[in-house]
């Protein structure tokens, strides 16, 4: 399994706005998932070791975060041509299989994953109440087969750290997954 890094964009960075069908066939914008104390959204897949081994932890912070005012959408962007089992039918099945408590939307065009430099799969952008980025990074420090504990640590400190009105920690360590299975002539330009 290839393992991809988060492309880490400047903190501050003002959270790209989208439209985006949600699995339950409604259409959701960045403004109807924002939270009013801060926003998390989360690139994810159906199909990525990476993703699966962190799954019941995304769904237990999802809901921990959503019951304290922070706004949690997950967005799928994988080219289902080449990885059918991240079709819109199989998101539907994983979110329920997986107790989902936040809207999973599908990124056909791929140009959301694109707006938000996205590059693997998880990969994490925390934004405050003004929706300016204060953490992208991993969720902590567990990877597949490493025998580390999925705590969602990482993730979780920033959460807490917005909640409080105060800045997450300045060092923050890049998500690590599958890379996002971008189109054929799609894959963007290396990030800056």
């Amino acid at each position: 399994m290839v393992r991809t890094p988060s492309t880490m964009v400047p903190l501050g960075t003002a959270a790209p706005d989208f439209t985006l069908p949600n699995i339950d066939g409604s259409m959701k914008t960045l403004a109807d998932v924002a939270g009013t104390k801060g926003t998390l959204v989360m690139f994810i897949c159906n199909h990525c070791p990476f993703v699966k081994h962190v799954a019941g932890q995304l769904a237990e912070l999802g809901r921990d975060a959503l019951s304290k005012g922070i706004g949690v959408v997950a967005i799928s962007s994988n080219d289902v041509a080449t990885h059918p089992a991240d079709s819109p039918e199989q998101m539907v099945r994983e979110a329920e299989d997986r107790g989902y408590p936040f809207p999973y939307l599908y990124d056909e065009t791929q140009e959301v994953a694109k707006a938000y430099r996205a590059a693997c799969t998880p990969d994490f952008f925390l934004y405050d109440a003004s929706r300016r980025l204060v953490y992208r990074g991993q969720l902590d420090s567990s990877r597949p087969d490493s025998g580390i504990p999925v705590t969602g640590a990482d993730l979780r400190a920033a959460i807490d750290a917005v909640l409080a009105g105060k800045p997450p920690a300045a060092e923050q360590r890049p998500s690590l997954g599958c890379n996002i299975k971008w189109k054929p002539g799609n894959e963007p330009a290396a990030f800056s």
